[in-house]
């Protein structure tokens, strides 16, 4: 952390500090664009029980009921006389048991390992948005952390306004210093409390923003992390971002999807091959319908001309799949970029951090050395504002530079795939 000046906000004891870890863990659990993607990660999870579903058995009941007039008609009896017979009788009551299992299905074949790729597919583009909202959070926190340490500055830089006033005033009511001075004095004491009143609005709003993030109230104080750190050799980064970032990994399965739905346009040439078992029992029989039945059947179907359907979806498929690999090309070509640029970006970080923290130590020093010629006489009062002012001015960009420097070495981390890669 950049040593600042020893003045520090006054924050109750109850208030909680958040740390970094805190955040992400938080930002795991609580976060609802991340519920969000876990659930539609579980309703993609089902797709490949959906798929083994058409070749699995399946079993179907069915029973029954029907009230109709009933027929009779006078049929001789054993002893020649009419006597009426139920030819249609008034209710009737039947039930059904069928099972049918698919033998050779060709087109499922495709389908489920297809079903498969599919998850996989939604499990990376889940890992992903999860290494987005986490990237996010550290974002907002390591900006939130600078704004707090921005007022610690702002507020040293008021407080010694106010001092330099009031010794201002007793200055010039003793006659010793002009009008002028005093004007001066008054000026830059305003223009302290009205950039410490921005520093405090910026540290709010981005407090509340990683409050939203993580689903939390904005009720904690932060503590600024050390500059994350990266590995040094750009090859070696580049190497992993290929092999770790999951859109990469997401365009690649992509790719191995569009193969096989190709594949199973393919395979719906073939024929097809079920069986079925139909059982029926009714409490009505004759001579030409029993009361129970049953029946077995083994059918083949193989549709030889479809009016080109099949075709068509070939070509269709066969488009998907160039689209596919230069997707894929695109998204390895984009990984190596962003690593690049990420470091480039890094690299000019740390240089401006550099220069920064040099001209805080000067700063300090000049500040310094100006007080005790001021003490001394020998050092005018807009001297020592200059100084106060520039001192803080190098307070306030140091602290840019380092948030600067650490966005940029969690952008490097996240182009290589290495930020949040574990839950």
């Amino acid at each position: 952390m950049i040593a600042l000046l020893a003045l520090t906000l006054t924050v109750s004891a109850a208030t909680p500090v958040l740390t970094l870890d805190e955040a992400l863990a938080a930002a795991r659990q609580n976060n609802l664009d991340l519920k969000v993607a876990r659930a539609r990660l579980e309703q993609s999870r089902l797709l490949s029980n959906r798929a083994w579903a058409g070749y699995l058995p399946t079993v179907s009941v069915a029973g029954t009921y029907t009230r109709q007039r009933e027929i009779t008609l006078p049929l001789p009896g054993p002893t020649g006389e009419p006597t009426p017979v139920v030819v249609t009788p008034g209710d009737q009551f039947g039930a059904q048991a069928e099972v049918r299992q698919a033998i050779i299905a060709p087109s499922l074949w495709p389908a489920i390992r297809n079903a498969g790729i599919a998850e996989d597919v939604a499990e990376l583009n889940t890992d992903n948005m999860r290494r987005e909202i986490l990237f996010a959070v550290a974002q907002a926190y390591f900006g939130a952390a600078s704004y707090q340490e921005a007022i610690r500055a702002t507020q040293f830089l008021l407080d010694v306004n106010k001092a330099r006033e009031a010794d201002t005033q007793k200055r010039f009511d003793a006659g010793t210093v002009t009008k002028v001075a005093l004007l001066r004095s008054q000026l830059d004491r305003a223009r302290a409390e009205q950039d410490l009143v921005r520093a405090r609005n910026a540290f709010a709003s981005s407090r509340l923003a990683l409050a939203t993030l993580i689903q939390r109230d904005a009720d904690f104080t932060l503590e600024l992390p050390p500059v994350p750190q990266v590995p040094s050799q750009q090859e070696d980064l580049e190497k992993q971002a290929l092999e770790q970032r999951p859109d990469v990994a997401a365009a690649r399965r992509n790719l191995d999807l569009a193969l096989g739905q190709k594949q199973a346009v393919w395979f719906s040439y073939a024929p097809s091959v079920g069986f079925s078992g139909v059982y029926r029992l009714s409490s009505v029989s004759s001579v030409f319908a029993p009361a129970n039945t049953w029946a077995l059947t083994l059918s083949a179907q193989w549709v030889l001309w479809d009016g080109g359907l099949r075709e068509i979806n070939l070509r269709e498929q066969s488009a998907r799949v160039a689209e596919a690999t230069a997707q894929q090309k695109q998204a390895e070509a984009r990984a190596v970029e962003e690593v690049s640029r990420a470091r480039l970006e890094f690299e000019n970080a740390q240089a401006n951090l550099t220069k920064a923290e040099e001209a805080l130590g000067l700063a300090r020093e000049t500040q310094r050395l100006t007080e005790i010629s001021f003490k001394a006489g020998v050092a005018t009062y807009l001297e020592v504002a200059d100084a106060n002012s520039a001192l803080t001015g190098a307070e306030v960009g140091a602290i840019s530079e380092r948030l600067q420097t650490s966005l940029a070495a969690l952008r490097l981390l996240r182009s290589a795939g290495a930020f949040a890669a574990q839950e």
